[in-house]
């Protein structure tokens, strides 16, 4: 996981960039002020201000499409370079207006950074550990803020503070940014799967992962392509395809399905669950609270269900059937079967190479994917690393940083991907192939299936059995191609990715999954700028002051404009051990349940701060009261409702519209952050300090609701499988509707 991590940490100093200039400016502006003497012209010191506000709501508009067409990295690279050129402009700037462009450059890099930062760890990051890397700009954000107040505020104890100093030592941490993001960045090997790029993105996930068995987590990517495909939910018992099977019924029953290990003489076999299953059950009918009070969007009891049923023993890590040692381990207890499917094995002079020539050649396009897999059963499920998918050789398995075992079928999460083929005869009595794409997860406790959520008609399983039930999320590949099948090849045949690949489709956003995952991800947005957040932080220095931080720092000598940047640092340098307490969180508790759990905080604080502003009491309560309060909210913030916005944002949609629709969650968070900016002073006015607090108060109280209603539980699911999800959570919310 290092190559992850790391990748992820260099990233993430575009964030640091964007943390520095918020806080740089927020010091700077006083000394500007005095220059170019604007005190009697405040237009023109807001404007300075909000100019990096309005680049980066511009560049949000069209950076989404662009990142879909040229790439995350090509986009982070010229985010560096804005950087850079805007440190050196403001650094020379001469006159307001040339300050005005700087600013304005610098909020194209802030635009840039801030979209597709998220974007781009999502995409490079594991399942296991995507929250905890997406964090991270919130956390370098932060520390970028502290570090240049402590800046700033070491340059204003000088006898002539300069402020183009300060604004133009931005430009020596943007040539450290671009010399990473030049050097040591990979492209997000999804990005150059959608482009058919696939010897390149299978070098990155290596690099990423550690490993040279990446065949399951190409596949993934492949699959990843799709929008919209027509998606089930089915339920499997899971055994090995041994000759002393111990449950006759699942042997012997027609509609049993084999299931291939990467290895010859491995194998299982599956039988499809007809009973009352967890997963197929709210896919089905949903949940009872669904049912009885209509509330609680089906999507959500969805992804809840899925998180409930993670078996007890192993860890997310471990492949999907850890009792078996390793579902497709050579070296588990399972003896080798003899008569493994001959029609599989590849014949002489036969190999699962594909058609196209060499192992890690694109250059024939044409050729199918998939090739020359044969079987003669009715239905087969061929794990991905077996055969040519991608073209990429199955390995056996291998071990991971942790000394876990990683199969080439493993995508993450306890996921395992395969595919069922199936032969039937068409009316013209030829041969017509069937192909189903297929995430499998198991569920329940395993070793034992008696008290199982799943009730078995007819029989049950013995304790000791080996068996497990799965859920499977199936649907068409995202590569099926039409006019292949027609030409009846043997086996299953898929075109390359640069057969399908194209740009981002404004006609992709009105797939029900798509309008869903954007509901969600406006509506998170929205309420996040309307929290309070911004009104919190203009007034932390009042209250601080009144706490008494202002006489102390005064004291000792410190001028007015030195102590409120310093008071701004104390303020920033509290939020670091949220945030990281909130990296340790994400993975484990889960987006949702942390944003369930801190919004209430925020609530209570902001009651808190409210009573205080209408209630008559004792300077020094008063001031303590609020003190605390301050602090508990931006603790909490930091832990919840600062990051995870952007953490959702970044992996609840497909790859190839997740640019265009990141851009237009982003530019919901820059219009609202502009809107909440501009409102606060006229507010203050008309309602006052209790007024502005109370509205913030009634804001959280609809985000908690929001959250409790809408948003699902994301951890450790790879994001092709989150998507899948929000395509069947969003059929069934439409079909609750209209029933």
């Amino acid at each position: 996981m290092s190559g992850a991590v790391l990748v992820a940490v260099a990233a993430a100093i575009g964030n640091l960039l964007q943390g520095w200039d918020n806080a740089t400016i927020a010091g700077a502006v006083l000394y500007i002020k005095r220059e170019f003497k604007l005190e009697s012209e405040p237009t023109i010191e807001g404007l300075i201000v909000a100019m990096s506000l309005i680049g980066a709501t511009c560049i949000t508009t069209c950076s989404g499409g662009i990142s879909d067409w040229l790439g995350r990295r090509p986009m982070l690279i010229i985010s560096s370079v804005l950087y850079c050129l805007s440190g050196l402009v403001m650094l020379w700037s001469p006159n307001v207006y040339i300050l005005l462009l700087g600013r304005l450059l610098d909020g194209f890099g802030v635009g840039l950074a801030v979209t597709l930062v998220p974007v781009y760890i999502s995409e490079t990051a594991p399942p296991e550990i995507r929250g905890l890397l997406n964090t991270l700009p919130q956390f370098t954000g932060s520390f970028g803020m502290f570090f240049s107040y402590c800046m700033v505020f070491g340059m204003s104890l000088t006898d002539l503070p300069n402020w183009r100093m300060m604004l133009g030592v931005l430009s020596i941490p943007s040539l450290v940014y671009f010399a990473l993001t030049v050097f040591f960045l990979p492209e997000s090997p999804r990005w150059l799967v959608s482009k058919g790029r696939m010897s390149e993105a299978k070098k990155v996930l290596q690099r990423l992962r550690g490993r040279e068995d990446v065949a399951g987590e190409m596949a993934l990517l492949v699959e990843g392509l799709g929008v919209g495909a027509e998606t089930t939910i089915e339920e499997y018992i899971i055994g090995p395809a041994n000759e002393d099977i111990e449950d006759q019924d699942i042997s012997a029953d027609k509609d049993q399905i084999k299931l291939y290990g990467p290895e010859q003489g491995l194998s299982w076999v599956a039988r499809p669950v007809t009973g009352q299953s967890t997963l197929g059950a709210v896919s089905r009918h949903g949940s009872l609270v669904s049912q009885r009070s209509g509330l609680v969007d089906p999507l959500v009891t969805l992804f809840g269900s899925v998180h409930e049923k993670v078996p007890e023993t192993g860890s997310m890590r471990s492949a999907l059937f850890p009792h078996f040692g390793s579902m497709f381990s050579v070296g588990g207890n399972q003896a080798r079967n003899e008569e493994w499917d001959d029609d599989i094995v590849p014949g002489d002079g036969e190999d699962y190479q594909s058609d196209g020539g060499g192992a890690d050649s694109d250059d024939n396009l044409h050729s199918p994917l998939i090739s020359r897999q044969t079987t003669s059963l009715d239905k087969d499920i061929v794990p991905a690393g077996h055969g040519s998918l991608t073209n990429l050789r199955h390995g056996s398995l291998m071990q991971s940083t942790t000394g876990e075992h990683v199969g080439s079928m493993g995508i993450g999460g306890g996921w395992q991907i395969a595919w069922q083929l199936s032969e039937k005869e068409g009316p013209d009595g030829k041969k017509q192939g069937g192909f189903k794409r297929i995430y499998l997860r198991q569920e329940g406790v395993p070793g034992s299936m008696r008290g199982s959520l799943v009730s078995l008609p007819g029989a049950e399983a013995p304790s000791d059995s080996e068996y497990v039930q799965a859920a499977a999320l199936v649907s068409q590949p995202a590569l099926y191609s039409t006019e292949l099948m027609k030409q009846h090849p043997v086996g299953p045949a898929m075109v390359h990715p640069a057969e399908t690949a194209k740009g981002s489709s404004w006609n992709d956003l009105f797939e029900p999954g798509v309008k869903h995952a954007l509901a969600v991800g406006v509506g998170i947005q929205l309420l996040q700028q309307f929290s309070g957040i911004n009104g919190v932080l203009y007034y932390t220095p009042q209250i601080l002051e009144q706490a008494g931080v202002g006489v102390l720092l005064s004291n000792l000598g410190i001028s007015s404009s030195s102590a409120s940047l310093l008071i701004s640092g104390i303020t920033t340098l509290l939020m670091l051990p949220s945030i990281a307490v909130a990296m340790r969180l994400m993975d484990v508790a889960g987006r949702r349940s942390l944003l369930l759990t801190t919004i209430p905080v925020l609530i209570i604080s902001l009651v808190v701060l409210v009573i205080g502003s209408l209630v008559e009491m004792g300077n020094v309560v008063h001031a303590a009261i609020s003190t605390v309060s301050v602090v508990l909210y931006f603790c909490f913030f930091v832990m919840g409702f600062g990051p995870i916005p952007n953490i959702l944002c970044a992996e609840i949609f497909p790859t190839r519209v997740r640019g265009l629709c990141i851009a237009i969650c982003a530019l919901t968070f820059w219009i609202c952050d502009i809107i909440v900016t501009y409102s606060l002073p006229v507010l203050l006015k008309s309602v006052g300090l209790a007024g502005v607090f109370g509205m913030y108060a009634i804001v959280c109280v609809i985000a908690w609701v929001f959250v409790f209603i809408k948003v699902p539980e994301t951890k450790g699911m790879p994001l092709e499988v989150i998507t899948e999800f929000f395509s069947v959570g969003a059929k069934q919310a439409s079909a609750a509707k209209n029933n």
